[in-house]
């Protein structure tokens, strides 16, 4: 193929690059995607080949530049371009009533801008001709971290902005913003790194800010990070007369702004509107602990002025902590699928925040050796969303006899292998012969991203481990109905029924092969992008981690984690094991037919089909079937009772389809590949 003439190439390249930004903007901001990942990655490796042939063509703002960099050694402190100033903080009615009649003493007509209170990592973003050319954390308020080339992997960070908005592009502007993880990305980003024997975050503020400050972009650029602006702190070449024509402005360079932002004009609004957002608070993908209260006119502001500290003009009201005082009961220690050992504490049940805990994570021997938590201390205890609950601190009882430090056991309470120590995480290195881990091995295996084997939840997968039947993985392929009318609750029916969907289940695809394997780090999708890159079995277990670090989503962390997975003698029997058991691993079906690259979820029970059932019409005429809501899927399908997909499908627009609905396009697409 002949290579393209410098002018041709420098002409694709612009064009390339403005399909990719709008796209990203659509996907990013906007949360409308317009076409799919397939296409997507077609454009942005056509552009990778371009600049690779033509480097004199690329420049700092091409969107492959954002993937992450080489590890640097540490971060250039900077000066913001103006102070970076905290707000005055309330949960004082009065306190909001007076800060309104402060503000009308000068203006008696002024308009106040209303918003969430963003509970992230605040950053300085600075554009020079509309490409980024710095970020830098906010540090002391006067100076803080350049941090620009893991904000660069950011994907809702535009390395260029938008020049269609209205007011056009200044020569130079800065722009305030808040980095943010969201609430379900925090618990699968923290499950992943106790999976490859890392430390847990503490709560989404803190995970946003370690991700932001990593020396490896990389790290950053593998981390769900998004930026939420609001406020131009300096411009050159523009003006605005109010808050809410910055917030237009913003919206317009493509960065994203609050949502639920409203107008207020007096004390009363300001306290229905706070009254509203604590309503929905759990219902937010992230973090808000209260709302931010600011005069609309900029004009205004310059008058109000601002001490020091904070500005005069704005103030966050702040909703009630969810923290709440209880006692320690006990403390136990969970085992996990891969080995570690988690300390929980059992708490006299308390309402958090309007739900019961009764459980409270430990997180690790170190963090329970600092905050010296013990059996009988008066704790306090944090629950942030859906995130499990955790002791934030133990309330000192002067004079109170308190019980002997808690240490986790020398030997896993599951199979009193001696435990061993990584870092802050303690593991049992018997992860063939561990019933805990064997235990939690096994729903996940016949999880729907694995084998998908209806019927055998936690509950039957205990009483296969308690009852000696299972002792391995590959165990599982050799049981039989006899075996399974053994356990508890089973009569001849359901040891049928189970004995048979185990035996459908044993003709796996690999990428629900690998993801079944319970590789740290590796989900449904890192499993499928192995798969359609590798095809087969033996080369994903052969591969180097050069050749892992070329998959879509695999970082060298990543990367030297799954070659090690592979490189264990332990996991190479178990393999072999179940392959001797009756597995057969099929390659990566391609996806062809009337419903190839569309995507679907199921929720809810289904009347006329079994899951299996929908999952395997669907997948035979092309489409994909998954178990979480996001941005890249078309439909979600609602059966009886649907849970919480139902509420995160309406949030980021996904179409729903009744199950009528959903076996009507079924039908049309089987006709269609008849035809």
């Amino acid at each position: 193929m002949r290579r393209p003439s410098r002018r041709n190439a420098a002409a694709r390249v612009e064009e390339l690059r403005r399909w990719i930004r709008h796209h990203d903007y659509q996907y990013y901001v906007l949360d409308r995607p317009e076409i799919s990942d397939a296409a997507y990655d077609r454009l942005f490796r056509e552009l990778e080949r371009l600049e690779a042939a033509h480097p004199e063509l690329v420049t700092p703002d091409s969107p492959t530049q954002r993937i992450g960099g080489a590890v640097r050694e540490g971060f250039a402190t900077v000066a913001h371009s103006v102070p970076l100033l905290s707000l005055e903080a309330t949960r004082e009615v009065d306190a909001v009533r007076r800060f309104v009649r402060s503000v009308k003493s000068r203006a008696p007509d002024a308009r106040f801008l209303l918003e969430p209170k963003l509970d992230g990592a605040s950053v300085e973003l600075v554009y020079r001709g509309g490409r980024l050319d710095r970020a830098i954390t906010r540090g002391t308020g006067r100076e803080g971290e350049d941090v620009t080339a893991n904000a660069r992997t950011i994907r809702s960070i535009p390395l260029r902005l938008r020049t269609r908005a209205a007011a056009g592009v200044p020569r130079r502007v800065a722009v305030r913003g808040e980095v943010l993880i969201g609430l379900r990305d925090f618990e699968r980003l923290n499950r992943s790194l106790l999976e490859q024997g890392g430390e847990a975050f503490a709560n989404p503020r803190n995970a946003a800010s370690g991700s932001l400050r990593q020396l490896d972009p990389g790290i950053t650029a593998a981390r769900p990070l998004r930026l939420i602006s609001y406020e131009i702190l300096a411009s050159e070449g523009a003006s605005y007369t109010s808050d809410a024509a910055v917030l237009e402005a913003l919206r317009g360079w493509g960065l994203v702004t609050p949502e639920r932002v409203e107008a207020g004009t007096n004390a009363d609004e300001i306290l229905a509107y706070h009254e509203r957002l604590a309503a929905v608070r759990d219902r937010l993908d992230y973090e808000i602990d209260g709302i931010v209260v600011k005069v609309d006119d900029l004009g205004l502001r310059r008058a109000v002025g601002a001490t020091s500290h904070h500005p005069r003009w704005a103030l966050a009201y702040k909703f009630e902590p969810r923290i709440e005082v209880t006692r320690v009961a006990g403390i136990v220690v969970q085992v996990g699928r891969t080995g570690v050992l988690t300390p929980v504490a059992l708490l006299r049940p308390v309402d958090v925040g309007g739900v019961t805990v009764s459980r409270a994570t430990l997180h690790n021997r170190e963090e329970v050796a600092r905050r010296d938590i013990r059996v009988g201390d008066k704790v306090r205890v944090h629950r942030a969303g859906d995130v499990i609950p955790e002791v934030v601190e133990r309330i000192p009882e002067p004079g109170r006899h308190r019980h002997r430090p808690f240490a986790l056991p020398h030997r896993c309470p599951s199979c009193r292998t001696r435990v061993v120590d990584r870092g802050p995480q303690t593991f049992c290195p018997n992860h063939l012969g561990c019933p805990a881990q064997l235990r939690e091995r096994l729903v996940h295996l016949a999880s729907e991203n694995g084998f998908d084997i209806a019927g055998l939840g936690r509950e039957t997968a205990e009483a296969l481990v308690d009852a000696g039947l299972v002792r391995t993985a590959a165990d599982l392929f050799r049981l039989t109905a006899e075996d399974l009318r053994r356990l508890p609750g089973f009569a001849a029916h359901s040891a049928r029924k189970l004995a048979e969907a185990i035996s459908q289940a044993g003709r796996i695809e690999l990428h629900r092969f690998l993801y079944a394997l319970g590789i740290p780090g590796v989900g449904a999708v890192t499993a499928r992008a192995l798969a359609e890159r590798f095809h087969r079995l033996k080369s994903v277990q052969q591969a180097g981690v050069e050749q892992l670090r070329g998959t879509a989503g695999l970082g060298p962390v990543l990367a030297r984690g799954v070659r090690s997975f592979f490189a264990d003698p332990h996991t190479r029997k178990a393999v072999a094991a179940l392959l001797n058991a009756g597995v057969e691993v099929l390659p990566v079906a391609e996806s062809k037919g009337p419903l190839a690259g569309r995507r679907f979820v199921f929720t809810g029970g289904l009347e006329k089909l079994t899951r299996a059932e929908a999952r395997l019409r669907l997948e035979a005429l092309g489409g994909r079937a998954g178990d979480s809501v996001s941005r890249d899927v078309d439909y979600l399908v609602v059966g009886a009772d649907p849970g919480q997909k139902l509420d995160d499908a309406r949030r980021l627009g996904v179409t729903t389809l009744s199950e009528r609905k959903f076996t009507a396009m079924l039908r049309r697409a089987e006709r269609s590949r008849r035809a």
